[in-house]
């Protein structure tokens, strides 16, 4: 036997030893920013559930979907193994406490999610749920922020991130876990998983891999294979139950689920009536239905030329402050993720606080913002890199430019959330519609009736125009009054007829 195919031999056998020596499997729900920007959430500390040590499983052997179940959702991830006890450790020592690092897949039912009440335990728990390997690294051998982790369904490759920009990196993960408990030797830490999880049914294959992302040590590909059961749950319990919720959240998108978008709609037919209306007309309509506070204001278009209407994205930044952009301002943050996020015809607002000591969007990221087909990006804050903005055919609304980066004065926060721009409250999903008169902010749910009453409105205005350019006072003609009105009821019965 070659020294290569006994080496083999011996880590599998270490494999299965590290999974009969588990005491506990601890899960983080949210790590990778490229899932906490799939889910719409991200959160500001760690949160943890438990695996029984029965879920483990080594790798090429099957698991079962319940029977009943549709949602058997496979999740690729780093898993640690402890090598000593950790008990109130610090995060620059937390590392040396880990043996190994090895591939796992979190797997796990959504159908039974609702009878768990947040816990997971038999939502994944069940027996092999926890596959794990099939080889291990020995974590004094690795940069834990430089590891890879990706998966494949059916020989597809649908998960790909690395750890180099974590929400949470490993050793914090260790020291915050052992300020309340003992991590013992032989308890497993599954690390998160990033974006591209989904649901796989009986037949498919997923392998996970762990690596250097320089390509050096891995795991090798832990291969787990989905069958279908057979036996059902017994009637005294709770019993598998799914809604489009939970589809959502096990396929890791409503779109990737097959379900419709929950934005608010903005028709062809509805886009095309608030273009054609000027955006004075709207804003006199929304005054009579008192809403006086939905014009974003102060701001300048690199376009004027331009007239835009477009459904609402929203990014959040707060007052920077050094701790915190240190956990926030790096990596894959809430103002990347809002521009690889934003969509055909959608227009990103920003909500700066009005400062205008610094750039809050820059030629880069404009230009990643227009190549996915965004309407226009509005902020209230400064724009970099102003001339190649100014030149993009995307229009972009801002308050004046400015050469400093974010990081003087913002922390990018949050992503999809209700903020403010331009002493305007906007929601995702509002109707902007927007020109060189300015900016207006329109609840979906009144536009259509809104646009209507502007056409008319604008009507009647042609009238009226017509009247004053004969010779005629606005007195009692704007606003019409009854005799005026009937005059203008016989002018449109003519150009009808006509």
């Amino acid at each position: 036997m070659s020294h290569q195919a006994s080496k083999e031999r011996t880590m599998q056998e270490v494999t299965q030893d590290v999974l009969a020596a588990a005491g506990k499997v601890i899960a983080v729900h949210i790590n990778y920013p490229s899932r906490a920007a799939q889910r719409g959430r991200t959160p500001e500390q760690p949160s943890y559930f438990l695996k029984p040590s029965s879920s483990l499983a080594l790798t090429d052997l099957a698991v079962e979907r319940p029977a009943g179940c549709e949602l058997l959702a496979f999740e690729g991830e780093i898993a640690l193994v402890i090598g000593t006890p950790a008990r109130r450790v610090s995060i620059s020592d937390a590392w040396n406490h880990v043996a190994w690092v090895t591939a796992s897949n979190d797997l796990g039912v959504y159908d039974l999610r609702y009878a768990d009440k947040g816990s997971n335990l038999r939502s994944k728990g069940g027996d092999g749920f926890t596959p794990v390997g099939p080889g291990l690294i020995p974590a004094g051998d690795v940069d834990p922020a430089a590891l890879r982790v990706r998966t494949w369904h059916n020989g597809v490759l649908v998960q790909d991130d690395t750890t180099a920009d974590l929400l949470f990196p490993f050793a914090r993960l260790i020291a915050d876990l052992s300020q309340l408990l003992t991590l013992e030797t032989g308890d497993i830490i599954l690390t998160g998983t990033p974006a591209g999880a989904s649901v796989a049914v009986p037949g498919d294959t997923l392998e996970v891999e762990v690596t250097e992302i320089d390509g050096g040590l891995t795991t090798g590909r832990l291969a787990t294979r989905v069958t279908d059961g057979t036996a059902p749950f017994a009637d005294f319990g709770a019993q598998p139950k799914i809604d489009d919720a939970q589809r959502e959240e096990a396929y890791g998108s409503r779109e990737a689920a097959g379900l419709p978008s929950r934005r608010p709609a903005l028709t062809p037919e509805l886009k095309k009536k608030l273009e054609g209306v000027s955006t004075a007309t709207l804003s006199s309509q929304l005054r009579k239905r008192g809403l006086n506070n939905v014009s974003i204001d102060g701001l300048t278009s690199t376009r004027p030329d331009r007239r835009i209407v477009g459904l609402a994205r929203t990014l959040r930044y707060v007052p920077n402050r050094e701790d915190l952009f240190q956990a926030h301002g790096g990596g894959y943050n809430a103002q990347k993720r809002a521009i690889d996020s934003v969509g055909e015809g959608e227009i990103l607002v920003m909500e700066a606080r009005g400062e205008k000591g610094t750039g809050t969007i820059g030629d880069i990221l404009a230009l990643r913002a227009q190549v996915r087909g965004a309407a226009a990006i509005i902020t209230d804050g400064g724009v970099r890199d102003f001339a190649a903005v100014s030149a993009m055919d995307m229009p972009t609304y801002y308050a004046n430019p400015h050469p400093a980066v974010l990081g003087r004065r913002h922390i990018p926060w949050d992503t999809d959330i209700t903020i403010a721009c331009g002493g305007a409250t906007v929601q995702p999903g509002d109707i902007i519609v927007a020109d060189a008169d300015g900016i207006l902010v329109i609840p979906p749910a009144i536009a259509e009736e809104l646009v209507d009453d502007c056409i008319q409105q604008e009507k009647e205005e042609v009238f009226i125009f017509d009247m004053v350019q004969q010779g005629n006072g606005v007195d009692g003609l704007y606003p019409m009054n009854a005799e005026w009105r009937a005059r203008y009821t016989d002018w449109e019965a003519s150009k009808a007829d006509g």
